[in-house]
């Protein structure tokens, strides 16, 4: 068991606000509200200690894909992204054949029983060919409801989400079977209009799928997806931060209507987060990644990202100007309660997980702690 540690001084942000010269007690792997006598000290003075980062979506990184990898690649992948500040992880399988899906479900299922990673997210294929992205045509199909079960079933209870374009046939049905089996439905990749995204939601679709990308934008006269999903209060967003695939003024038109309670960044990222440029595969089609910005070799589409939630978090702040506590809530507690697992991570709590972040004056990392034990361990002066 890890030693008990009282971190000290930092600015440290907690569900009801900021708190200066504050101070997280860490005891075994959970957060405590007293310190034993034999505690270690840490001063963090000068430094702001969060949450651990909850990234709901997220096909890879170090190299490591999640959909094709070995379980030690997708290990290696989960583990770059914890030394970048996530230290819960939801595995997104990108589209694929239904019976090679089903099989890397059980992979992931394995993984997410030993609790390396929280659970598998199913991106495709479920999704529209008109907005499929950096996702294979002839692999795409509609939503059939018994397909969707098959995947399901193959998670062995470990599915949390899966990306519907629920226009197509069966996509409202499949909602439904989702929402029954406990599966967060999102929206996305979708062609779908406004009326059909409203009844989508209806239908129990709580999540949209990085919001503003693969989708039609914002009409006068056919206000599509996006105002449907932004209006509605039961629904959260994902937003992908990393300077490429959202304009600032689309990301605080987010905020502004959604509020930051209805936010989630995520990375979308793929192999080569984490890793660096050069020649990568998404599922079977081939992307090159060069100054950080992934796009398919045929056609030039946005390829998922590079982008890991250290740098969401600072860009968030710096660039966007937007408040920490706010930050915090989409990069921490709002994906948490989705998943169902605020009762355990999501933010500083006495009861819950040892998982923090602590960052310098600029907002740049510089230690990572998962349930209590240091996955990068500060270097203070």
């Amino acid at each position: 068991m890890a030693p008990s540690k009282v971190l000290a001084g930092a600015r440290v942000v907690l569900p009801t606000g900021t708190v200066d010269d504050g101070r997280v007690i860490v005891d075994g792997t959970r957060i405590a509200d007293t310190a034993s006598p034999e505690a270690e000290t840490v001063d963090l003075t000068g430094h702001w200690v969060v949450p651990g980062f909850v990234d709901i979506h997220n096909h890879g990184g170090g190299g490591a894909s999640f959909t094709s990898g070995t379980p030690e690649e997708i290990l290696q992948g989960v583990e770059t992204h914890r030394r970048h500040g996530t230290t819960t992880t939801v595995a997104s399988a990108v589209t694929g054949e239904l019976d090679f899906l089903a099989r890397r479900a059980g992979v992931l299922a394995e993984l997410a029983q030993q609790g390396d990673i929280a659970g598998i997210h199913f991106e495709g294929p479920f999704i529209s060919p008109c907005r499929k992205g950096a996702h294979d045509e002839q692999l795409l199909r509609a939503p059939d409801p018994a397909e969707v079960r098959k995947l399901v079933d193959a998670a062995h209870g470990h599915a949390k989400m899966m990306t519907l374009a629920t226009e197509l046939p069966g996509g409202l049905d499949s909602v439904r079977l989702l929402v029954e089996h406990g599966v967060i439905a999102a929206v996305g990749h979708t062609d779908a209009s406004y009326e059909q995204t409203v009844q989508a939601i209806d239908a129990g679709a709580t999540v949209a799928t990085h919001l503003f990308n693969a989708m039609p934008p914002v009409g006068h006269r056919a206000p599509g997806p996006i105002t449907a999903l932004l209006e509605d209060e039961r629904i959260t967003v994902e937003l992908i931060n990393d300077g490429t695939h959202l304009h600032p003024a689309a990301l605080q038109l987010a905020f502004h209507h959604a509020g930051a309670a209805r936010v989630a960044f995520i990375t979308d990222a793929m192999d080569a987060a984490g890793f660096g440029d050069g020649r990568y595969l998404l599922g079977p089609l081939e992307v090159e990644v060069a100054d950080g910005v992934a796009r398919l070799v045929e056609g030039g589409s946005i390829a998922g990202s590079t982008l890991t939630l250290d740098r969401a978090f600072k860009r968030a702040v710096t660039v966007d100007r937007l408040p920490v506590g706010d930050v915090v809530a989409a990069i921490s507690a709002n994906p948490a309660r989705l998943l169902g697992l605020d009762d355990r991570i999501g933010s500083l709590e006495p009861g819950k997980d040892a998982d923090l972040v602590v960052l310098d004056d600029a907002f740049d990392l510089v230690g990572v702690m998962r349930r209590g034990a240091w996955v990068v361990e500060p270097q203070l002066a």
